[in-house]
């Protein structure tokens, strides 16, 4: 029988895994089982990067611990040798990371998930993995704003280098406008001129008309 030492240890184990669960927007389960050292490295350093939690823990533990939360669906999955990786940061990354390294070393098998207090399909984690991650998101958005972005600064350089204040750069704009507009209207007025040129055409022609009529 567990002494009063351990069963304490144990629990506090359990309490912590408790807070770890509910601080988590998801989580991925893994049989790290055939893993070598080397490989765990590997794998724990991109976790790290990634700002995930991964941490090895007994079946017995975070099932106490998923029942507390919640997640007792998880029961199904808790066999054999059970990593968890966790993070309260960013939803995808977990899944993203865990499945990427998965693809190049079969070792690393994925037993199970959860999202939002919520137990994840294999299918469901699959799907997760595969969405673009925050970064990702905000670089493409930012990417498609790149071009008035970029418009503003060049306007905002020219200002620093050139020693010019906005509202200089405003006028010379509407001096530039200004000069523009004479050329525009410069068209209307030579309409106007041959307009009124065709009437004296019409006035020249009509009297030798008249004459030819008086002639016969």
């Amino acid at each position: 029988m567990p002494s009063a030492k351990v069963l304490e240890a144990k629990k506090a184990q359990v309490a912590e895994v408790i807070d770890v669960l509910k601080e988590a927007q998801t989580g991925v389960i893994v049989d790290y089982r055939g893993l070598t050292v080397e490989e765990d490295t590997a794998l724990r350093t991109k976790l790290r990067e990634a700002n995930v939690k991964y941490f090895v823990i007994k079946n017995t533990l975070l099932l106490r611990a998923a029942k507390e939360v919640g997640l007792e669906a998880l029961e199904e999955a808790l066999h054999g040798p059970t990593a968890i990786a966790v993070s309260s940061e960013d939803a995808v990354a977990p899944a993203k990371v865990i499945a990427d390294y998965a693809k190049g070393n079969d070792k690393l098998e994925i037993k199970s998930g959860f999202m939002d207090g919520a137990v994840m399909t294999l299918d469901e984690i699959k799907t997760l993995a595969a969405t673009p991650s925050f970064e990702t998101l905000i670089a493409k958005m930012m990417g498609s704003l790149n071009s008035p972005i970029s418009s503003l600064a060049r306007t905002l350089q020219a200002i620093v280098d050139g020693g010019k204040e906005i509202p200089d750069l405003i006028a010379e704009k509407a001096g530039e406008a200004s000069a523009e507009a004479p050329a525009e209207e410069a068209a209307p007025a030579e309409e106007e001129k041959a307009e009124e040129a065709a009437p004296a055409e019409e006035q020249t022609e009509a009297p030798a008309e008249e004459e030819k009529t008086d002639a016969e």
